[in-house]
C-alpha cells in the first residue's frame, strides 16, 4: 500500500550561546546557533523527522523548503527516497541554479522521509539498509577547543581524553604562530597515542597553510580540514603535499561536488554533511564514490540529533567508515532539549546509532516552538 507525502513543514531554530559558552573560532565567536527541522507527514498519518542545515540563513532554508521544496514532493511515495531526490533535482537543482540552499532544502526533507521508512518498517534506519548497528570511533568535535592560550587549551584536550576520546579536533585560522602553538601544547600534553585533528574553518591563503603545514607535520596531525573555501580548488591543489592529509566535505553538495575532489585527487579525507550534502540518499552514493578512489568518509555533523543519528546510521552501514564527530559543545539544547535519544558516547570513546525505529530519536515540539525566532548573526 502507497503512504503519499501530505504535509512538508520547515521550522528555523535558534538559541542564544550564554557568554560563558561562546567560543572564538577562525568563523568568529558563536553568539547564537540554528538549526531547521523537517517534518513530513503521510497521508497514512506516519510523520518523520529531519534536520537541514541552516547555512546562517534559518528562515531563508526554511522557507524554500515550506515553499518550492514542498510542493514538489507533495503527493509522491515517501519510501521512494530515490524517486523523491530525483524530481527535487530534476526540477530545482539542475534546471533552476537554485544550488546549495536546494541541497541543503532537500537534505532535511531526505532524512525525514528515511525516518518515515524505519517508523513503517519498524527498524532503525541502519537494520532497514541491511547491517546491524555498528560502534563507531568518536572524536571530540562541535563548537570547542577554541582560540584560547595554549595552556588552557591542552588542560581543555585533557578533559575529552579522560572522559575516554582517543582523538580530538583543534580549530586553527587565527595566526599560523598562534595556531601552531597550541597545536604543540596539545601534542606535548597529550602524548603521541591521541589523534589530533586539526579544521582551519576556511581561515588560510596559501601563504598562511605554508607557514603551518611542516609545523602540523611535525605534530603528526591526522588531517588538516579545509584550510581553504571548498570551491577554491586552485589553492587545494597547490597545497597538495604526500606527508599531510587534507580533509573536507562539509561544504561540498551532492556527488558531483565530490566527483571533483576524486579527479583533483587531493583530499584525503571526506566528511560530507547529511544535511547539507543531500542526505542519506546522497551520502551513501558519495560513500560509494569515495571507496572507488580508497577515501575514508568521516562525516560532519549538525547541530541536532536528528543528524547525529543519521550519520552513525551511515556509518554502520558503509565499509569505509571514519570517525564519528561528537558534538562536545557544552551548550546545545537543540541537542539535549529537543531531541529525545540523541547519540551518546561512551567512556571508551565510541558511540553506536539509536535503537528506535526510523533515526531513533523523538521530536519534543513543546521545545521545537520554544526555539523559533531568534534573530541576527550566528557569529561576530
Amino acid at each position: 500500500m502507497g503512504c503519499a507525502i501530505a504535509r512538508v513543514q520547515a521550522y528555523p531554530l535558534s538559541f542564544a550561546v550564554p557568554p560563558a559558552q561562546q567560543v572564538s573560532l577562525g568563523i568568529g565567536r558563536t553568539v547564537k546557533r540554528d538549526a531547521v527541522l523537517v517534518r513530513v507527514d503521510t497521508v497514512d498519518g506516519v510523520t518523520g523527522w529531519g534536520e537541514a542545515h541552516a547555512a546562517r540563513a534559518p528562515t531563508a532554508i526554511a522557507e524554500l523548503i515550506n515553499t518550492t521544496l514542498a510542493a514538489l514532493v507533495t503527493g509522491l511515495e515517501a519510501t521512494d527516497t530515490e524517486a523523491v531526490w530525483e524530481r527535487v533535482y530534476r526540477m530545482q537543482l539542475a534546471s533552476h541554479g537554485a544550488g546549495a540552499a536546494a541541497v541543503i532544502g532537500l537534505s532535511g526533507i531526505d532524512l525525514a522521509l528515511w525516518d518515515i521508512k524505519g517508523r513503517i518498517a519498524d527498524k532503525p534506519v541502519h537494520a532497514l539498509l541491511g547491517a546491524p548497528a555498528r560502534e563507531s570511533p568518536a572524536y571530540a568535535g562541535g563548537i570547542t577547543l577554541g582560540f584560547q592560550p595554549p595552556a588552557a587549551l591542552a588542560v581543555e584536550a585533557a578533559t575529552y581524553v579522560e572522559r575516554g576520546f582517543r582523538a580530538l579536533k583543534l580549530r586553527l585560522g587565527d595566526a599560523p604562530a598562534r595556531d601552531l602553538a597550541r597545536v604543540e601544547a596539545v601534542r606535548t600534553a597529550l602524548g603521541a597515542d591521541v589523534d589530533i585533528l586539526t579544521d582551519a574553518n576556511t581561515g588560510y591563503d596559501l601563504a598562511a597553510y605554508r607557514r603551518v603545514a611542516d609545523g602540523l607535520v611535525a605534530a603528526r596531525v591526522g588531517w588538516l580540514e579545509e584550510p581553504f573555501p571548498a570551491h577554491d580548488f586552485i589553492s587545494y591543489r597547490a597545497a597538495r603535499r604526500p606527508d599531510l592529509v587534507l580533509a573536507a566535505g562539509e561544504n561540498h553538495y551532492a556527488r558531483f561536488d565530490f566527483e571533483r575532489a576524486a579527479e583533483d585527487a587531493v583530499l584525503g579525507v571526506w566528511q560530507p554533511d547529511l544535511s547539507k550534502c543531500g542526505g542519506l540518499t546522497e551520502a551513501l552514493r558519495i560513500a560509494a564514490l569515495a571507496i572507488e578512489h580508497g577515501i575514508a568518509i568521516h562525516p560532519h555533523t549538525s547541530l541536532t540529533g536528528l543528524n547525529m543519528a543519521a550519520s552513525l546510521h551511515l556509518l554502520s552501514v558503509i565499509p569505509n567508515a571514519g570517525y564519528f564527530e561528537a558534538d562536545c559543545t557544552a551548550y546545545n539544547p537543540l541537542r539535549d532539549d529537543l531531541c529525545a535519544g540523541s547519540p551518546v558516547v561512551t567512556a571508551a570513546g565510541h558511540v553506536a546509532p539509536p535503537a528506535g525505529p526510523g533515526l531513533g530519536i523523538t521530536v519534543d515540539e513543546t521545545a521545537l516552538e520554544h526555539f523559533r525566532g531568534i534573530a541576527g548573526p550566528g557569529y561576530v
